[in-house]
């Protein structure tokens, strides 16, 4: 019985000792990477992208993005992940972002919203990404990933409160 309690104990603390060990990893190495390459692929789009027409920028207002004329749009053949980066392909695979039959459609880097060709961007759905346009307005581009790498682990997608926050906007323009 006192055998199994001190294994039962030292395979806790291994669990502990994992847990943090990836938790550290994340955070202090893959995070800042991902952070840094999503600044550099936000300044890409807000380049090369095409700003936001009449109609689609009353609604970015609406939505409260203090700054909507600086979103632009980028349509591509696959929304940019960097797949180069081991570590972070890995990091993406885990959380749902890339793998075999995942096909991100759209993505928000800052003010750059990235869409692949095509996926109809209707207005429903633009409205979602405009949604994580003022997310990232109201904290900052490091706090939103940080936090949306964290839900996407605790709670997976559909249920991410971020996305969910963004989902609602769904429904609010569905109309339109």
């Amino acid at each position: 019985m006192k055998i199994i309690k001190i294994l039962l104990s030292i395979t806790f603390a291994a669990t502990l000792g994992i847990v943090f060990f990836h938790q550290t990893l994340i955070s202090s190495v893959l995070l800042p990477q991902y952070i840094s390459w999503a600044e550099e692929t936000d300044m890409q789009g807000r380049q090369i992208g095409k700003p936001l027409d009449a109609k689609h920028l009353a609604i970015a207002k609406e939505i409260g993005i203090q700054l909507p004329e600086k979103v632009r749009i980028v349509y591509v053949d696959e929304v940019p992940f960097p797949h180069d980066n081991f570590a972070l392909k890995t990091l993406g695979e885990a959380l749902g972002f890339v793998g075999e039959g995942i096909i991100n459609n759209a993505q928000v880097f800052g003010y750059s919203i990235y869409v692949r060709h095509g996926f109809e961007l209707t207005t429903p759905k633009l409205a979602h990404e405009l949604v994580h346009v003022l997310q990232i307005e109201r904290s900052s581009l490091q706090a939103m990933v940080t936090q949306h790498f964290s839900d996407l682990a605790e709670y997976g997608y559909n249920n991410s409160p971020l996305e969910v926050e963004a989902f609602k906007a769904n429904e609010m323009y569905k109309d339109r």
